[in-house]
């Protein structure tokens, strides 16, 4: 039978993997995320349905939440994928306010746009549905600039207070997180390729990631066999977390 996937940060990379590795079961994928022509596009792509919103205001979450009860009455997995960095290019901070601005950025991005839709949710989830939050190697390790690892580092415990409080319903709770994922938007323009060696050169498996090994641990964590596994965070980085 058909479920109803919901996968926020759809439009492009890790999203529209997961969206894709859904869709290809004949799962019915709707994707959120705040650029409407990209996720027009990725929609379109993979045989989905495309929300716009930005899952960081109160408002806009409650719109999407009115619309997948109307339109699919319940959810049976909920991807929360939607992040980003607000560091990366900025160089140092500037003062107080800079910093102010960095890490209220990152919270919005990073931890709103995922703990918002899941609790607005709370009432459609379907018995035995499944909660995955794609989380980051720089929750363990570090961002560089601090605010982001610790706004990914944050969802790491609030997973595992929803997992006790929502396993009663047969309902599990997840975090994959990911290390060096090629091809993605993460990075703006890109890695130099000094920089993009020194992070391959700290993996076990001598590759960076792909959008499809992420979408596969998503895709499992979601599926029958995965049922007595929650409140589990699932490194997908080949090794890299351990350094060298």
């Amino acid at each position: 039978m058909a479920r109803t996937i919901v996968v926020s940060g759809g439009g492009t990379g890790i999203g529209k993997a997961v969206a894709a590795r859904f869709a290809s079961d004949g799962d019915r994928v709707v994707v959120i995320g705040r650029r409407s022509d990209v996720l027009h596009r990725a929609a379109e792509e993979v045989g989905g349905t495309a929300l716009p919103a930005d899952l960081g205001d109160p408002a806009q979450v409650e719109r999407v939440r009115d619309e997948l009860a109307e339109r699919f009455g319940t959810v049976d997995v909920l991807v929360n994928n939607a992040g980003g960095n607000v560091e990366i290019g900025d160089g140092a901070a500037d003062g107080p306010k800079d910093t102010a601005r960095r890490w209220t950025g990152n919270f919005h991005a990073n931890v709103l746009t995922s703990v918002l839709p899941t609790e607005a949710l709370r009432d459609l989830f379907s018995p035995s549905a499944r909660i995955v939050f794609v989380s980051s190697i720089a929750a363990y390790r570090g961002s560089g600039g601090g605010s982001y690892g610790s706004m990914k580092a944050a969802l790491h415990p609030y997973a595992y207070d929803l997992a006790a409080d929502l396993g009663p319903r047969g309902i599990t709770v997840n975090v994959v997180a990911p290390g060096l994922i090629d091809d993605t938007e993460f990075f703006g323009g890109g890695l130099d390729g000094e920089r993009h060696a020194a992070l391959v050169a700290q993996t076990s498996t001598g590759r960076a990631g792909t959008p499809d090994d992420v979408a596969e641990t998503v895709h499992w964590l979601a599926s029958p066999g995965a049922r007595h596994v929650t409140a589990q965070i699932v490194q997908v980085n080949g090794g890299a977390e351990n350094g060298r």
